[in-house]
């Protein structure tokens, strides 16, 4: 992704943005079907780990993904209480990163330290009402950071637009830190956050959910990059 020349990050090299696909599923035959699917057009997958604690939805597991060949980098979005009990197992998958919630744990520290001794990337994804106040002590030890635009847990949430103030904000504290945003985007709405300073931008049911998963991809990655050109960013 790129800025726009009156963004006041806006005077060094292009952003590149990525569309993220996001499986979420709770049958395994329909993950076997997303991820083929996914094989044409995503050489980078998000896959949603929902417990039905921290958030009030089940989802797969990781017993479900060890059933499966997938050809494809992807990363662990994890909406479950503890999620220190779930890095040994996705790190044996094969997942590039683990994301889990800041509201999820009274130690998020102990989850980022077990991680790095993993040596597996983790993320931190907050959910709407959290302040950014909240989760700036801990950025310097995370990868990224994953901006929750929807309550998580489910396919389809209404997207809080107000969050893309909370994302400016973070962006002008840290214009160089990579950005993810996640929930309810779809093609009404992705130009908009593909402007906020976003580095990826994580697509679930406006993929997945629609006719042709592969030509609605290509329609959103369209749209990013139509949002992107002419613009500069700080990097």
């Amino acid at each position: 992704m790129t800025f726009a020349t009156s963004h006041p990050y806006n005077d060094l090299v292009a952003r590149i943005t990525r569309v993220v696909p996001a499986i979420l599923t709770s049958e395994p035959e329909a993950l076997h079907r997303m991820i083929r699917q996914a094989e044409d057009f995503a050489s980078y997958v998000q896959f949603d780990i929902m417990d039905g604690h921290f958030v009030p939805t089940y989802s797969i597991t990781d017993k479900a993904l060890a059933t499966v060949t997938i050809k494809f980098k992807w990363e662990a979005h994890l909406m479950v209480e503890h999620p220190a009990n779930y890095l040994v197992n996705f790190k044996k998958l094969g997942a590039s990163k683990v994301v889990f919630h800041y509201e999820s744990s009274p130690s998020p520290e102990e989850i980022i330290s077990l991680a790095r001794q993993l040596s597996i990337e983790v993320g931190l994804a907050i959910n709407p009402n959290t302040p950014i106040s909240a989760i700036l002590p801990l950025v310097e030890t995370v990868d990224s950071l994953l901006f929750m635009t929807v309550q998580p847990g489910f396919y389809g949430s209404k997207f809080q637009s107000q969050v893309i103030d909370k994302i400016a904000e973070f962006r002008r504290l840290h214009p160089m830190f990579e950005i993810g945003v996640d929930g309810g985007i779809n093609e009404t709405n992705v130009a908009l956050i593909a402007n906020s300073g976003v580095d990826d931008i994580c697509v679930g049911s406006a993929i997945f959910l629609q006719q042709s998963p592969s030509e609605s991809y290509r329609r959103l990655l369209t749209l990013t990059e139509e949002a992107s050109q002419g613009q500069t960013k700080s990097w």
